[in-house]
C-alpha cells in the first residue's frame, strides 16, 4: 500500500529539513512524499532538493494553504494521502507504519 504524505512549504528553510528527515526516517519505505512550494525566496528548495527521497516538487505561487494542499492532491498516487506541514515532524520511525497497519 502506498502512503502519499503532502508537504506545503513558502520560506520554510528553518524548519522543513527536520520535517524532511522526519519522512526519511520512517520505517515504513511505500512513500510518496511531494513538495508543494509557493515560490519560495529562502533555500527552502535546495533542502528540499537535498533528500532523495522526495518523489515530486512543485514550486509556484499558489492563492493560499488550501490551493497548495489541493495541487499535491492532484500530484498524489497513494493509496492513503496525509499532510504533514513544513513545522511539523511524526512522532517516530514507526507513524507511518502505524497509519498502514490501521488502514489494513
Amino acid at each position: 500500500m502506498k502512503i502519499s504524505i503532502i508537504t506545503i512549504s513558502f520560506n520554510a528553510k528553518a524548519t522543513i529539513e527536520k520535517t524532511l528527515q522526519s519522512v526519511a526516517n520512517q520505517s515504513y519505505k511505500n512513500i510518496e512524499h511531494i513538495i508543494v512550494d509557493g515560490g519560495s525566496k529562502d533555500n527552502t528548495l535546495v533542502i528540499c532538493n537535498s533528500f532523495p527521497h522526495v518523489s515530486k516538487i512543485i514550486s509556484e505561487p499558489d492563492k493560499g494553504v488550501y490551493d497548495a494542499f489541493n495541487k499535491g492532491l492532484k500530484l498524489a498516487t497513494g493509496d492513503i494521502i496525509g499532510f504533514l506541514n513544513a513545522d511539523d515532524i511524526f512522532f517516530n520511525e514507526n507513524s507511518v507504519q502505524e497509519i498502514a497497519k490501521a488502514f489494513s
